[in-house]
């Protein structure tokens, strides 16, 4: 009951202020942001718009989009009895992240997790816990390190998939965006604006989706994860935008840039994730480190010439 109280106090607080978030400065000694997550942030689509819009509207920044997400994985280091059919536990951020905050050495860290933190069952304080305790030990973790870290709420799960699970994502987003006020941390919701996208959708049509199997969005879905970071770190020109070809609407070659940039996201995450090391069977092997690297910058030159 406690917990329930909590949870609808923290809605109404919500919807009455409209879900608003205060801009984050980027510093300008920060040139190497390094997204963490799950499957979501694995697949990049919004890593891709999020570095589309910078190469076209500030190339200037020079800023460097490094995706290190891994699929199935967690901060509460939990698991499903049965996960994967019984092929893999589900792999534990506590593994590889020393290794990769070693070998990045990124300024900046952009964390997505929650949405497989629950394991798919209703909320339990167990569960709750740990992942709490997984995203504090994260945050001290890259903190101690002098990088900063914004987090990010999980995407919305679909209640028509599981409205039990719908609400343990609730209560999870919206105990990351108290630490706003409890810890002074920097925290992007991206919750809550899907969740208010979903339902006006289906208002006028009752059959819409962001994600058909109600966890992983698909290009809708990742736009407004992407649009939701770009108005975080001061971009209020995406606040229209549907798209990211709306949003680089006076952009002429948004297709190809976004082609390359995704061409040169995927080279890298798979490099870098074979480099660090995971427990994740099943990915596609990354090239050296080394190659990957000069592949990158060969389309880097494109992009480059393409921004101009």
């Amino acid at each position: 009951m406690k917990q329930l109280l909590l949870y609808l106090s923290f809605l109404v607080g919500f919807q009455i202020s409209g879900h608003a978030q205060s801009a984050y400065e980027l510093p300008q000694s920060v040139k190497k942001i390094l997204f963490l997550g799950n499957s979501i942030t694995w697949s990049g689509e919004y890593v891709d718009f999020v570095e589309t819009y910078f190469r076209a509207v500030k190339p200037e920044h020079s800023l460097e989009f490094i995706n290190a997400g891994l699929p199935s994985e967690t901060v509460s280091g939990l698991s499903e009895p049965n996960h994967a059919d019984g092929k893999f536990p589900r792999p534990d951020l506590h593994e590889r992240l020393s290794r990769v905050l070693t070998a990045i050495k990124p300024d900046l860290v952009i964390a997505g997790y929650g949405m497989n933190d629950g394991i798919y069952l209703p909320f339990d304080e167990d569960r709750f816990s740990k992942f709490k305790e997984g995203i504090v030990w994260l945050h001290n973790e890259v903190v101690k390190q002098g990088i900063a870290i914004i987090h990010a709420t999980p995407p919305v799960f679909d209640e028509r998939k599981g409205a039990a699970y719908a609400n343990v994502l609730d209560i999870y987003s919206d105990w990351l965006i108290s630490k706003r006020y409890t810890a002074n941390w920097n925290v992007i919701d991206i919750h809550w604006p899907m969740r208010k996208y979903l339902e006006g959708r289906r208002l006028t049509d009752a059959a819409f989706t962001l994600a058909e199997d109600g966890i992983h969005p698909g290009t809708t879905g990742h736009w407004l994860m992407a649009k939701e970071v770009l108005l975080y770190l001061g971009e209020q020109e995406v606040a229209s935008a549907d798209s990211i070809e709306e949003a680089l609407s006076s952009f002429q070659n948004v297709d190809k840039l976004l082609r390359l940039v995704s061409e040169r996201q995927e080279i890298l995450r798979n490099a870098w994730l074979t480099h660090t090391g995971h427990q994740r069977p099943g990915l596609p092997a990354g090239i050296p480190i080394s190659e990957a690297k000069e592949k990158a910058e060969a389309i880097d030159q494109e992009i480059s010439e393409l921004a101009q």
